[in-house]
């Protein structure tokens, strides 16, 4: 049997030609045909260290095929009595103002204390809404980033939100600081997003990876770093995140993308030691999920929801742009 975590096979000169998820199928013959689909698309399987999201890709004899098992899903949520900072609800759907530092989900390293685990709490007919793992989650935001999420309260709604977030009706705007003072006032970043080959913890722009779009608007600007306003028109994985440090505009504070790099530390503290030494204690990604507009399910209405910056952000942002 395949056990989770990283795989490495050679195609060989008899399975030229072959579909990529039928070529798996053989390689993985207690991993189901659908599942293996599954890993393709979400850019779990790489060919010669690029990702590959094709499950009709044709393998070529020679070439090393890379594949990412995640482990076994963990235990089912539990309900927990965690404070949730509602912005609406209503008999079909709640709008909540996540704080920074809060996991969404519950899995690896992070099976308690989540968002969802506050939700079946306060709301316990969310169980099984959408899935029983993820239960009511239309959209996500990374641990580090705080702001707006829709959750839905019933089937329907999932069904609805999720079906308009696919066709982007669903409008988010994020505010985040940025390093770098350059920037056009407003432009777009159109750079496809896949995981890092080396590092699996990261995504990376890469050919061969899903189309991502960003928008930005320069806000403000400081000697060293940029206030954005940010839409997006996709939501991959560290999109925003991934998208900047790819401009060499990294998110302030984010440390896995060259946020907290000592090139722009040094280079801040040469202008203002009080400003680089408060970036030093960023804890966090300076993002946050400022906007969310859409039309709600169940009247068919247009509904606007805003989330005021926080005072981290707040407090960066006034030594940072002056």
């Amino acid at each position: 049997m395949i056990e989770p975590g990283h795989h490495v096979f050679t195609v060989s000169s008899d399975a030229e030609g072959q579909r990529l998820d039928l070529w798996l199928a053989g390689q993985m013959p207690h991993q189901s045909r659908t599942a293996i689909r599954r890993h393709i698309q979400a850019g779990d399987v790489l060919i010669d260290r690029i990702p590959v999201t094709r499950p009709s890709h044709p393998v070529r004899a020679g070439r090393r095929v890379e594949v990412t098992l995640p482990p076994p899903a963990s235990p089912l949520p539990v309900a927990e009595a965690i404070p949730l900072p509602i912005v609406h609800e209503d008999a079909h759907l709640i709008v909540i103002d996540k704080p920074p530092g809060l996991v969404v989900h519950p899995g690896k390293g992070n099976l308690t204390g989540t968002l969802v685990n506050a939700l079946l709490h306060h709301a316990p007919d969310i169980h099984g809404v959408g899935g029983v793992r993820r239960p009511g989650i239309v959209h996500r935001l990374d641990k580090g980033t705080s702001g707006l999420l829709v959750v839905a309260k019933d089937d329907l709604t999932h069904r609805a939100l999720t079906g308009a977030m696919r066709r982007r009706e669903i409008h988010r705007h994020y505010h985040a600081l940025a390093w770098g003072s350059d920037l056009p006032d407003t432009g777009t970043i159109h750079a496809p997003v896949a995981r890092d080959p080396r590092n699996r913890l990261r995504m990376a722009v890469l050919d061969g990876g899903r189309s991502a779009t960003t928008h930005w608007h320069v806000v403000g600007r400081g000697a060293l770093a940029m206030h954005l306003r940010l839409e997006l028109e996709t939501g991959r994985t560290h999109q925003i995140r991934v998208h900047l440090a790819h401009r060499r505009h990294p998110v302030v504070g984010d440390e896995t993308y060259g946020g907290l790099s000592p090139e722009w530390l040094s280079r801040l503290h040469r202008l203002d030691s009080h400003a680089a030494a408060a970036v030093r204690r960023a804890p966090r990604p300076m993002l946050h999920a400022a906007e969310l507009d859409f039309v709600h399910p169940a009247t068919g209405q247009a509904v606007r929801f805003r989330a005021p910056l926080p005072l981290d952000f707040l407090s960066l942002a006034e030594v940072l742009i002056r």
